[in-house]
């Protein structure tokens, strides 16, 4: 009479597979946790957006004499009719810009393409191949013109928070074609303005409802609780 096979079941408690503490790709000694891979918001074109690309490590060098003519270049080149970048500032590790894009993946093809044309101009200044950018990159919306107006403060003004040495604008930022300063710039730019000019209700007329921006005016940290609402990033 042949016997029956019997199904035996492996002893212990499952121990691979599925969510548990401690699981992932562990941080690296010294490197800032990166963005979380989670979906980003959807995106209005009626606000803009603040974002940060910060460089490696190994890269604290973006302001130097031969690398930010061809980054500057390279942020010129990035805009279109569906993505504009309005303003900017560059300090040695990181980049900060304010942008308008018509749609969601108009700014999703847009930042893919601006990380890469930034990335190549400083490897190619560098005489280095490999990975520039540090994480992906970080995005709030900005959708009150109080918001927008702190916004530009952060960007154009982000040297001072960084101690960086300069007269009343920083020459790594498109603040010299700012048209919002409470006082009128000595003399106009003679270079073509690197940036488009804005087309949202807010980013060109709403945060003026505020008033025009001090040189003497310097970065305020974000709020912890704006930041855990509507945004992609808690660390700008």
């Amino acid at each position: 009479m042949a016997r029956r096979a019997v199904q035996l079941s492996l002893p212990g408690p499952k121990t691979w597979g599925g969510r548990r503490p401690g699981a992932g790709r562990k941080l690296t000694p010294g490197r800032r946790p990166g963005m979380p891979h989670r979906p980003r918001l959807p995106h209005r074109a009626a606000h803009p957006v603040h974002v940060t690309l910060r460089a490696m490590s190994a890269i604290r060098c973006l302001r130097a004499d031969k690398v930010f003519p061809r980054l500057r270049h390279a942020l010129i080149a990035a805009s279109h009719s569906g993505f504009r970048i309005i303003h900017y500032s560059v300090q040695d590790d990181h980049i900060h810009l304010i942008i308008e894009a018509d749609d969601g993946s108009r700014l999703s093809r847009g930042m893919r393409g601006l990380a890469i044309r930034i990335a190549r101009a400083v490897n190619g200044a560098l005489g280095r191949r490999g990975t520039v950018w540090d994480s992906r990159y970080h995005c709030r919306a900005l959708s009150t013109p109080r918001a927008v107006r702190h916004a530009i403060v952060y960007v154009l003004m982000n040297f001072k928070k960084h101690g960086t040495r300069g007269g009343r604008i920083d020459p790594c930022s498109s603040g010299a074609w700012f048209d919002g300063w409470r006082t009128r710039l000595g003399t106009e730019p003679s270079a073509p303005s690197p940036v488009r000019r804005a087309q949202s209700w807010l980013a060109a007329v709403g945060w003026r409802r505020y008033g025009l921006i001090d040189f003497q005016e310097h970065p305020r940290p974000y709020r912890r609780f704006a930041l855990s609402r509507g945004t992609t990033s808690a660390r700008v």
